[in-house]
């Protein structure tokens, strides 16, 4: 009788991407105390997360040499390992500055960041950093609307700039999709331009 009973339909980008408005993403990254070592890390990768829609992977296998500070470029290894660069902010390039002079331990690892306490090493996975993440929500009295705090960053800033009038195309090549159908998720968050094309449902007439 198992081949009988019918499957459930999964449909490809069917759900929402779950995302936090703009004034949630500042309260998140300004909640970091910039006084102490641990906070001048967390608003770094914050940063990265808010700004460059990295992933918690990204975080954890960026290096020191990594950053090339006077070409304001970021390079990251993707899932496939692939190289990427990004163009470097002034924002996030002095986070990250400040964190190497006042904030990072002295270890015996190239990683850009390391843990707060000894034996100072990288971060030990992901989801070491989508805690950091969802400390500093906690921290800000933010609300996740869904799992994965530091996805959540990601998925926020592909919103806005959609929402700021950048193309799909656009968006894909900063969140580094191989499939541009992959992108197309972050079309139906946008709610004004849906209006532009939706077309009026038919009344019924009632029985």
């Amino acid at each position: 009788l198992l081949g009988a009973i019918p499957m459930l339909a999964h449909w490809r980008l069917a759900s929402l991407p779950r995302y936090l408005p703009p004034e949630d993403v500042e309260r998140i990254i300004e909640s970091c105390d910039e006084t102490s070592p641990v906070g001048k890390r967390n608003r770094a990768i914050l940063l990265l997360l808010a700004r460059l829609g990295l992933r918690a992977g990204d975080i954890v296998q960026m290096r020191l040499q990594d950053v090339a500070w006077k070409e304001a470029w970021i390079q990251v290894s993707g899932k496939s390992l692939l190289q990427t660069r990004l163009p470097l902010t002034q924002e996030v390039g002095q986070a990250i500055a400040t964190y190497l002079q006042e904030g990072r331990p002295a270890g015996r690892t190239d990683a850009l960041f390391l843990r707060s306490r000894a034996p100072f090493r990288a971060l030990a996975t992901h989801a070491t950093v989508s805690v950091l993440v969802a400390r500093a929500m906690d921290q800000a009295g933010i609300t996740r609307p869904g799992r994965g705090a530091a996805h959540l960053l990601r998925h926020s800033v592909a919103t806005e700039m959609l929402r700021h009038g950048a193309s799909l195309q656009e968006i894909s090549a900063l969140l580094r999709h191989r499939n541009i159908e992959t992108t197309q998720i972050y079309a139906k968050v946008d709610v004004k331009a849906l209006r532009q094309i939706a077309q009026p449902w038919p009344e019924v007439p009632s029985c």
